[in-house]
């Protein structure tokens, strides 16, 4: 199932960039982007059915991550295998909580480091679901710029990258709103 196609962009270098409604786990990508925590503990929302999804290759994955790195912090992005999920893998990015101060930045940040590791992985699409809009309560305005100004920043910073196609997935309400606010701004050119 492809979605509904809420908004599209084609840049420059020949990259789409769409907005979706779908289910992530539906998603026609080579990979996905899961909203983690720092332990990459998988209690509840996007990230717990992709957890339930994929099983215990991707559970033990993400233990032998936290293992090995310890918790990640908050603006940062790591790879797990896919388990039972038809993706390539699934990348954890850890975006801030309200509070932490300099939320936009830090979201951006995580984000960045998701595409750049499935561009590290030469994996030519990737959907990303709301990073720090539900439990970790960063405003969807905030939210809503943070997501549009990663993807459209990197794309002009790899022009040539075997990323080409990135995919916003949300459900209908208010951050879906949120983003069709700011898709104006973020695109008048």
């Amino acid at each position: 199932m492809a979605g509904t196609i809420i908004l599209k962009k084609s840049l420059r270098g020949g990259q789409t960039f769409a907005v979706v409604v779908n289910d992530i786990l539906y998603e026609p990508v080579q990979c996905i982007v899961n909203a983690a925590n720092g332990m990459l503990a998988h209690g509840g929302g996007v990230a717990a059915a992709i957890a339930e999804a994929a099983g215990s290759v991707l559970l033990a994955d993400c233990r032998e991550i936290i293992c090995q790195r310890g918790r990640i912090t908050s603006g940062h992005a790591v790879v797990s295998k896919a388990g039972d999920l038809p993706f390539r893998g699934v990348i954890h990015a850890v975006g801030p909580k309200m509070g932490e101060g300099d939320e936009e930045r830090k979201l951006m940040q995580a984000l960045n480091e998701a595409f750049e590791l499935a561009e590290e992985r030469r994996w030519a699409s990737l959907s990303f679901p709301a990073v720090s809009s539900g439990i970790f309560l960063v405003p969807h305005a905030t939210c809503a710029r943070a997501y549009l100004r990663a993807v459209k920043e990197f794309f002009a910073a790899h022009p040539l990258s075997q990323l080409r196609d990135i995919r916003l997935c949300l459900f209908l309400g208010p951050m879906l709103d949120a983003v069709k606010k700011e898709w104006p701004k973020a695109f008048a050119d």
